[in-house]
């Protein structure tokens, strides 16, 4: 058969891959190991039937045959290395659903690298593991074709025993982008193909350990707990295999055997404990390292070491802006540690196998892992599951096959609570089958997956993105034994788990909160894993002029299917700085609750921490942003009168602690819990959980006399404000030109207001129905202009063209000769079609802005759902700090101040208040939304402002729920007070 009629036929095959040999934990051991991982040569076929027949490649000196060989690192994506482009899509296959054929245009390209095998390497039988190859892989050595890889993200390894030789050899790997695996991984992400991980060459050595299964349980009676080390050995085997322990006091004891022992201290993402054991036979060492820990559901709810378990928990994709998938290894313990220092205490691998060594980090760092197998076929749903592999018995050898791998390589990790089957597969009898074999092998770990609600063959019942109100039914539910049907009693009795919620795309996620307190008020609740953790924007270079870097997403790379920007949605971004909601993230779900009564006469401590006390916490008190005292270096809490003493308050306990502090009124005061010491991940003197009482405000008032209106025809001035009579809106506040004020409903939509809720079907998304309202086109008419007293009254009506709804509006200025007053009430008339997404005054200064200033909550930006870690304060930023830009410009970067300047070129505003909403940005609403990436806005030449009695919240609806009643904005009266002052250089 010729070259291309056996590819063909190979990639259109729905089995496994071949060749390999079967699948075993990553060890360390001290056998040889080379790293192959460097320069390679590449030629990449634009189809599967331009690749030639010629295979002289796989052995001698490479010939072009029409293509041009290149050197490429591996590991990498072609495509993101200058031969052809990557392509974006959720759920969308971009090829037709014809399985298990894949499409003509199918770009293969070969991989080839000449080696010198170690010395050491030839002294043993030899294994070659590819640890991920996107998507199918033919891989020779020598000319002698090793065997074939399915499972991008899967580990394969082969013999090269007999084959490997000395001197030079030649490895030659041919890579298809795509297969009929390609219908097994329709995750959401980037279409990447690539010999994308390390590719190494191991020794095996005669007798020695070819895996190792680490059983290690607690019981949490007696503390003490139970260790079996199942060994398989190589070949050859002529001696034992020893397993010692030292700090346990197991030394050269017998493995496959149970070994109890009397007191173990548990491991948790609190206390990572870790024993350093060493397997050895025939020569070989492997060193391995133990956690003791036991889950297992009871009553319904998911148990840790016998106590109950929240999971504070993010999805995370492997993303790296410039590399794809590949990943330093710097920057996966960075994001890990940067994940400990927000609360994170759980990571679902979405959707596949991560990097081998993530999951060691897991286990040193402390975090609980749902291990999600390389498996989704989430296209199939746009086509009612037609066709759907997950009920077709062809490919059950690829499902068992690729659980297998999933669960073998990671088995030994105690950080692996649970094994996900896949995600997003629809039912059917091949999930039904992978779940059986995975409880038969690993019985001490649960079974998940979110696709199959009835949750018969699995030990949680997972759901994506349920409502609150959904979720707080579930909490209510009555005791399993009163549903009939065996199906809803047995899923009665699961844990509840949202595998995924809360989107974390551009503005937001809102409504963490009510979440969070229904997870805390209910042990059914287990918790649940926020999508996501990291956008995945790749970089498309500098701009011109150093003014930043172009972020790019779906449909920027010409593909003809794609889902635009919705492969950015993390809390941190692709570079991995945090987003704003990682802040409100952090305060959500904080292991420690603190609440302050508003007398200071008491302060409430919660622990909510799994299993440990508080003792590691210093515990202080500021006023008014003074220092914190002697915990702020967060050493040892010294005898700082500052210093607030913590009682020992248990886990899922709280105390209320008296309070002695001296009088502070009207003053705002915080209390700030932090680490003594340095824990995994975290510095010392780490904050952990903090809480004020700020004091209310009264509303800003001028702070002399009220100077009289003065009529002068074709403008009114009241002190320094200046109206134009012919519209009664305000041209001049001092030396400082105010343009185009007008009042304002509308938002430049965020992701979230272009998505409908789940919780609202059927309804359009909230900036469609603005839209409609043609709320961003809103006219306004002279009524008329009155002076009262020492006060220019102007009426006017905002109303939309082609609806008869609109608003009255009064605006009543007073002036001290200097700042001005503004009382503005505003009353709709008509029927509103929608609630408005903000209410308030809009306007514009004739210079970018410089720097803001302000005093009330942030540093970051919030909204009515959102903003949970901004605290009260004085705080300054730089404009594109305080506007907050995003990949995808959108409504953002609101604050809640009682007073702030706005600081530009040529001057600026001072805006005072009580509670008031401050934007600030160098666009105005209709640029912002009407631009598709950041890197495409303009260069600032104005500063667009608006002040705003009400705002709407932002939800999730991008994916999952809308912003909830109590945070929406009716349309109904509002009122607005303001202070405005004018800033002049000079």
């Amino acid at each position: 058969m010729s070259v291309v009629r056996q590819l063909l036929a190979d990639l259109a095959s729905p089995l496994p891959g071949h060749g390999s040999v079967p699948p075993r934990a990553h060890l360390r051991t001290d056998a040889p190991v080379q790293l192959l991982d460097g320069t390679w040569q590449v030629r990449v076929w634009p189809s599967v039937r331009h690749v030639p027949e010629d295979e002289s490649w796989l052995t001698d000196s490479p010939v072009d045959g029409g293509v041009a060989w290149s050197p490429i690192p591996v590991p990498s994506h072609w495509v993101l290395e200058g031969h052809g482009t990557p392509a974006y899509s959720n759920l969308q296959y971009p090829f037709p659903i014809d399985p298990p054929f894949p499409p003509d245009e199918n770009p293969v390209a070969d991989h080839r690298l000449v080696l010198t095998a170690d010395p050491a390497l030839l002294d043993h039988p030899t294994v070659l593991r590819f640890e991920g190859v996107d998507n199918a892989a033919t891989v020779w050595l020598n000319g002698v074709e090793l065997g074939t890889t399915r499972g991008s993200r899967l580990t394969h390894e082969f013999a090269t025993t007999g084959v490997l030789r000395a001197g030079e050899n030649v490895l030659a790997v041919r890579v298809a982008q795509w297969s009929a695996a390609s219908y097994l991984e329709d995750q959401d992400m980037w279409w990447l193909p690539g010999v994308f991980r390390s590719v190494t060459l191991l020794a095996r050595p005669a007798g020695g350990v070819r895996d190792v299964f680490v059983h290690a349980s607690y019981d949490h009676h007696d503390g003490s707990g139970t260790l079996q080390v199942d060994v398989e050995r190589e070949d050859g085997a002529d001696g034992p295999a020893l397993l010692s322990v030292p700090a346990l006091g197991l030394v050269d004891v017998a493995v496959d055997t149970a070994h109890r022992v009397a007191s173990v201290q548990p491991w948790s993402a609190e206390t990572p404990v870790l024993h350093d054991a060493t397997l050895t036979a025939d020569g070989e060492t492997v060193h391995l390292r133990i956690g003791f820990r036991t889950v297992h559901v009871e009553d319904a709810t998911l148990m840790l070491n016998g106590r109950p378990l929240l999971l504070r928990g993010v999805n995370r994709h492997e993303h790296h802006p410039v590399h794809g998938r590949v990943l330093p290894p710097q920057t996966v313990r960075a994001e890990l540690e940067l994940m400990k220092q927000h609360h994170v205490n759980a990571i679902r691998t979405s959707h596949y196998p991560p990097r081998a060594d993530l999951l060691e980090l897991a286990d040193e760092l402390g975090f609980y892992v749902i291990l999600e197998n390389d498996l989704e076929t989430h296209g199939f749903a746009l086509v009612d599951w037609r066709g759907n592999p997950s009920d077709d018995p062809r490919w059950f050898p690829a499902y068992a096959d690729r659980m297998r791998r999933t669960l073998e390589r990671d088995k030994n990790h105690c950080a692996v609570l649970m094994w996900s089957l896949g995600n997003e597969s629809g039912t059917g009898s091949n999930l039904e089958a992978i779940a059986r074999w995975t409880k038969r092998r690993d019985p001490d770990r649960l079974v998940h997956y979110e696709g199959d609600w009835d949750s018969t063959y699995v030990d949680v019942y997972s759901r994506m993105y349920a409502s609150t109100d959904e979720v707080a039914a579930i909490a209510a539910e009555p005791p399993a034994a009163a549903f009939p049907d065996p199906v809803r009693r047995h899923r009665r009795e699961l844990p509840f788990l949202q595998c995924e919620y809360a989107h974390a795309m551009g503005n937001g996620p809102g409504g963490l909160s009510e979440y969070q307190d229904l997870f805390h008020a209910h042990p059914r609740l287990a918790g649940g894993f926020v999508w996501e953790w990291v956008e995945h924007a790749l970089d498309g270079g500098a701009l011109p002029g150093g003014s930043g870097r172009r972020q790019l997403y779906g449909g920027d790379f010409g593909e003809a299917v794609h889902d635009g920007s919705f492969v950015v949605d993390g809390l941190v971004h692709a570079d991995r700085t945090p987003g704003p909601a990682l802040a409100d993230l952090a305060a959500v779900w904080s292991p420690v609750g603190l609440a302050l009564a508003d007398d200071l006469s008491t302060l409430t401590v919660t622990n909510r921490y799994h299993g440990i006390a508080l003792d590691h916490l210093v515990l202080t008190w500021s006023a008014d942003g003074a220092p914190h005292g002697a915990g702020d270096e967060g050493v040892d809490g010294g005898s700082d009168d500052r210093t607030i003493v913590l009682p020992d308050v248990p886990p899922d306990e709280r105390a209320v602690v008296p309070l002695a502090l001296p009088d502070l009124s009207g003053r705002t005061v915080t209390v700030s819990a932090r680490t003594r010491q340095a824990t995994p991940g975290c510095p010392a003197g780490h904050e952990v959980a903090w809480a004020q009482r700020v004091v209310a405000r009264a509303p800003a008032g001028l702070s002399g006399p009220p100077a009289a209106p003065l009529d002068r025809g074709t403008s009114v001035h009241v002190g320094s404000l200046e109206l134009d009579a012919r519209t009664g809106m305000p041209v001049r506040l001092g030396d400082v030109a105010l343009h185009d004020v007008a009042v304002g409903l509308w938002r430049a939509p965020t992701e979230n207001d272009r998505g409908t809720g789940w919780d609202e079907p059927g309804l359009p998304p909230h900036a469609q129905r603005w839209q409609s309202a043609r709320l961003d086109d809103l006219r306004s008419r002279l009524v008329s202009v009155a002076t009262e007293g020492q006060s220019v009254v102007v009426r006017t009506r905002v109303a939309p063209p082609v609806l008869d709804s609109g608003v009255e509006c009064t605006w009543r200025w007073t002036s001290d000769g200097h700042a001005v007053a503004l009382d503005l009430t505003l009353v709709p008339y008509g029927q509103w079609p929608c609630d408005w997404a903000r209410v308030g005054v809009d306007l514009a200064l004739g210079a970018p802005t410089e720097q803001v200033r302000w005093t009330g909550f942030g540093p970051g930006p919030q909204y009515p759902d959102t903003g949970q870690g901004a605290r009260y304060g004085t705080f300054t930023a730089d404009r594109d700090t305080f506007a907050v830009r995003t990949v995808r410009p959108q409504e953002h970067g609101a604050r809640r101040i009682d007073d702030a300047t706005v600081i530009t070129a040529d001057g600026g505003l001072r805006v005072r208040g009580a509670g008031l909403w401050l934007t600030a940005r160098p666009w105005d609403r209709r640029t912002v939304a009407a631009t598709a990436h950041d890197h495409e806005l303009a260069e600032a030449e104005a500063t667009y402002v608006s002040i705003d009695a009400a705002v709407s919240g932002v939800g999730t609806a991008s994916c999952g729920q809308g912003v909830l009643p109590a945070y929406r904005v009716p349309a109904a009266r509002h009122t607005l007070h303001v202070v405005l002052e004018p800033l002049t250089r000079g």
